[in-house]
């Protein structure tokens, strides 16, 4: 009798310990994941690539778009803007490069790290501020990353218009009415129209303080609150990201 009821005790004791290592993992699952439903969300990856070269300006992140008819597996590849770090290709004259389309070190950067790191056949999803924007641009209309590789969405934070016609997926753009930079590119005098049109303005409330609005205005959810994490106003997307998979990477002008 004392035997059986030791044996009964200890299947007691081991399911209770199943149990609650089953949580514990549960919990710490849970506590690596991150939905965002805002654009305002999605700057805010964004602008951890701003970290003084200690990282580096990409960042990666695995995983799922929710756009409410249909949920995808995805990439989000998040790219900072101008940071003078030595080294690394977010400087003036990247800026220079990319306002006349041109490519440049950070683009082949971003295209290495795509091909080396993101399985072919995968979803993309690219956003950046200001220089990111425009690399991401570039970058969604790259021949080989299109061919490998299913460009879902273009996210833009204060960024100009680049390679218009020859970018996969839906690209959005949002500029705060006081940030001048989205006008910054040869495509502001070339094609006016689309550069301005395709242009999501708000109000921050930044009034004569251009290069305020550029830092501040897009990180907050107050402003950009109403835009999906696709950049679409009054939008229904949302993204779950995996924090565990998120990677930083850097843009070495040389090597």
């Amino acid at each position: 009798m004392y035997k059986k009821l030791s044996r009964s005790f200890m299947k007691l004791i081991a399911l209770f310990l199943i149990v609650f290592l089953f949580s514990t993992n549960l919990t710490f699952a849970a506590s690596d994941t991150v939905t965002y439903t805002n654009a305002a969300q999605v700057a805010q990856l964004v602008s951890e690539g701003y970290n003084k070269g200690e990282q580096g300006p990409i960042i990666v992140t695995k995983g799922t778009l929710n756009t409410g008819s249909s949920s995808k597996d995805v990439y989000v590849i998040t790219l900072s803007g101008t940071e003078l770090v030595f080294n690394q290709s977010t400087e003036y004259i990247t800026d220079l490069f990319s306002g006349f389309n041109l490519k440049s070190a950070y683009y082949y950067n971003v295209v290495k790290v795509i091909k080396n790191k993101i399985p072919k056949g995968s979803n993309l999803i690219l956003a950046g501020h200001s220089l990111g924007g425009m690399i991401a641009q570039q970058v969604a209309a790259d021949t080989s990353v299109k061919y490998y590789y299913n460009v879902l969405n273009v996210v833009t934070f204060g960024s100009p218009l680049l390679a218009y016609g020859f970018r996969e997926g839906t690209i959005r753009r949002l500029g705060d009415i006081s940030d001048f930079v989205p006008l910054l590119s040869t495509n502001t005098v070339i094609t006016p129209i689309r550069a301005l049109t395709g242009l999501n303005r708000e109000n921050g409330g930044y009034y004569f303080k251009p290069i305020t609005a550029h830092k501040e205005s897009y990180t907050r959810e107050d402003v950009w609150g109403k835009y999906d994490v696709t950049g679409t106003k009054y939008g229904k997307a949302k993204l779950t990201l995996d924090l565990s998979t998120k990677t930083f990477y850097p843009s070495p002008i040389l090597g």
